[in-house]
């Protein structure tokens, strides 16, 4: 069997045969987690793996102790002191969503452990997303004081539904596979050493479909992800907004500090 390596970055590579390209994220037994050149690079993957005449499904997987727990603390302080670095992560982040949604390649998610952040951004904007059972899916943005912007306005809603989805994006709820599952944030959750297993079943048989019926369906039905692009662009842009705040400055202290923020009460 012949593998074909793509490197995209140190912490970012794709392997590829028979069909489906696994989108590996690293280092290898750490914590997976989106530096300044590997959170541009996530934005630029789909169209050239979707573009690869090899490739008929994506797998996204860690080959991690988690699947990835998003930004960087290089990365938030980036933002927290410059609006350069917040207009270049707003501008990423929007290529992340609208690569994963204009991909006509199927994408499958495998999530083991944490996903948080652009981790949990691209473990649910995956078509098909399978969780093992001790996942922990956690939109953490308000408890670091910004508004939940990178993916949430967009697809959990429509996932899990509007009561569910404020109940766990304004509270920063962790949720674990079987509880993902119940509410439909996820398409399936299985026992965690059955994980990468199902995951490559279920790409294999993607990849052995027929490309143009995927392709159009998967087309179709993301044009209810369009359909909510005017609330994913306006939840992103008060996102990068919060990061130029004391709200939070002081979230990410807090987080650092192990502490409960002590945000100011001033409303907008």
């Amino acid at each position: 069997m012949t593998i074909r390596k793509i490197e995209f970055c140190k912490n970012l590579h794709a392997e590829i045969t028979n069909g489906v390209a696994e989108l590996i994220l690293g280092p290898q037994d750490g914590m997976p987690m989106t530096d300044e050149v590997m959170h541009g690079q996530l934005g630029k993957v789909w169209s050239i793996l979707n573009s690869d005449p090899e490739v008929q499904c994506i797998l996204v997987r860690s080959e991690g102790k988690g699947f990835c727990a998003g930004g960087t603390p290089e990365v938030v302080q980036g933002m927290l002191d410059s609006e350069s670095a917040r207009l270049r992560v707003m501008r990423e982040a929007r290529e992340i969503v609208q690569g994963m949604i204009d991909c006509d390649v199927p994408i499958v998610s495998a999530i083991n452990g944490a996903a948080v952040g652009a981790g949990a951004a691209l473990a649910l904007l995956a078509d098909i997303s399978i969780a093992g059972q001790k996942a922990k899916i956690i939109d953490g943005h308000t408890k670091l004081g910004v508004a939940a912007g990178d993916h949430a306005a967009i697809i959990w809603p429509l996932l899990c539904g509007m009561a569910k989805a404020k109940y766990h994006l304004l509270l920063c709820n962790t949720i674990d596979g079987n509880e993902a599952e119940r509410i439909g944030l996820v398409s399936l959750t299985v026992a965690d050493e059955d994980l990468l297993f199902k995951a490559r079943e279920i790409a294999a048989k993607l990849a052995a479909g027929n490309p143009t019926a995927l392709a159009f369906t998967k087309r179709s039905l993301n044009h209810w992800l369009r359909a909510a692009w005017p609330a994913f662009e306006h939840s992103l842009t008060l996102e990068i907004l919060g990061f130029a705040s004391a709200n939070a400055k002081e979230g990410f202290t807090a987080i650092n500090e192990k502490r409960a923020p002590a945000f100011t009460k001033e409303k907008y």
